[in-house]
């Protein structure tokens, strides 16, 4: 009774599973294939749901979410302080010198980071393998970083002539104009990941990416859409130049951003976080200090107009350059320009409660849109094009593993033969019973 009955089981599971598995009713499948099949069979109808809320869920308990949230705040702190200082207390500090002592905390907190990680490695590992890596060391493993530094060196220089880029838009189309070609950022970094990772997103992620810019895009209409911003073109501007100079700088930022996330990732070096970051902090010091001197200081001279709001901005920037990093490492680019997008969203929530800042109807949409794509794109669970070839291309494993499973049962005796027709005839008597219920 046992037998039949799980035989019975088994023979109902197949003929619910799929109708390929007509085929093979006329052989009774071991216990070990009727399980597989059922675990397949369970798994279809949850494809949607539960697969959205085990990425989100997912999502919520990582550290990538988390390093994304503080680097959304620590844009928005950055920006609102920014324009406390020069557009309320009315600093004339240097931004290049601001920049400039960022870079130097990042490289401050950078090696102490690095001694620490080398203490405790030394601690881990001890001295039993006599390598010729000079990492016991902090003096001689940081001469060693700045010696391989060339890639951190590319982007650092990259990062200055889009700073020159910006500069040269600026002067000759309007802040307006220059706003709404920043928003193609977004679009850039997935372009150029696309190109230098091969990464795939599905038609959910470049919706969500396309909806995302426009929502800012509306989000930042009182700048773009103001009455008097044709008057921030200078008088003798040439637009065509301007608007040049802010696509190539569009594009650098998108391959910026994904050329510093390749270089973490797939170098030979294989190099911490932190020994990225001083790499490209020393690689920025000489960048900065040619804008330092070619700006002459600025309009208070060298290191003037300083004041503890000015040492707070420096090290709100370096910690912007530090979670940046980081965020590359536990997520991706597109994630970390979705954290930057979001940021404006809760900047202008701040300036308008804090600074008087504009905050209309329109911008209240455009910034709940902005949340939802966010959200489309972060727990978009559609399978991506390479996932779905791979799963047309391939039977499953359940399929397999059946083929296996039949393919290895053993020629049996006349007494199996008479019993598994019975069985058979069992099974088919009770479907009958069942369809007439």
């Amino acid at each position: 009774m046992i037998r039949r009955t799980n035989s019975t089981d088994d023979f109902m599971i197949r003929r619910n599973n799929s109708a390929d598995s007509k085929e093979i009713t006329d052989i009774p499948s071991s216990s070990e294939s009727g399980v597989e099949e059922s675990k397949r069979h369970s798994s279809i109808p949850m494809s949607s749901t539960k697969r959205t809320w085990a990425m989100m869920t997912g999502y919520m308990n990582s550290t990538r979410l988390l390093v994304l949230v503080v680097l959304c705040l620590q844009n928005s702190m950055f920006t609102i302080l920014r324009r406390y200082s020069q557009g309320v207390l009315r600093e004339e500090y240097s931004k290049h010198e601001l920049l400039l002592v960022a870079e130097a905390i990042k490289i401050a907190y950078s090696a102490w980071m690095i001694k620490k990680n080398l203490a405790l490695s030394s601690e881990v590992s001890g001295d039993g393998d006599g390598g010729p890596t000079p990492k016991k060391n902090l003096p001689q493993h940081l001469i060693y970083l700045v010696s391989t530094s060339r890639k951190m060196l590319m982007l650092a220089l990259i990062y200055g002539a889009m700073n020159i880029l910006s500069f040269v838009s600026l002067r000759n189309i309007s802040a307006g104009m220059f706003t709404i070609f920043a928003q193609t950022k977004i679009l850039t970094t997935a372009t150029f990941s696309t190109i230098m990772l091969k990464r795939q997103y599905s038609w959910t992620q470049w919706r969500a990416l396309i909806a995302l810019m426009m929502g800012v895009l509306l989000f930042s209409e009182p700048i773009w859409g103001a009455k008097n911003s044709t008057s921030n073109v200078v008088k003798y501007g040439n637009p065509i130049i301007g608007t040049v100079a802010v696509l190539i700088e569009v594009s650098l930022s998108g391959f910026a951003s994904i050329y510093f996330e390749k270089v973490i990732k797939t170098d030979p070096l294989q190099l911490g976080i932190w020994e990225r970051n001083f790499q490209l902090a020393v690689g920025s010091l000489p960048v900065y200090l040619l804008f330092i001197i070619g700006d002459g200081g600025g309009t208070a001279g060298f290191m003037g107009g300083w004041s503890l709001m000015t040492f707070l901005l420096s090290a709100l920037g370096a910690a912007g350059g530090l979670l940046v990093a980081l965020s590359i490492k536990y997520g991706d680019s597109i994630l970390k320009t979705l954290a930057t997008t979001g940021a404006i969203v809760l900047t202008g929530l701040l300036d308008y409660l804090f600074l008087g800042g504009p905050l209309t109807p329109s911008m209240m949409i455009a910034g709940v849109g902005v949340i939802i794509a966010i959200c489309n794109y972060t727990f978009d669970a559609s399978p991506s094009p390479t996932d779905l070839l791979s799963s047309t291309s391939s039977p499953s494993k359940s399929t397999q593993k059946l083929a296996t499973n039949l393919v290895a049962i053993p020629s049996s005796g006349a007494d199996d033969q008479d019993e598994t027709r019975n069985n058979i005839s069992n099974d088919k008597e009770t479907e009958m019973l069942l369809r007439r219920l």
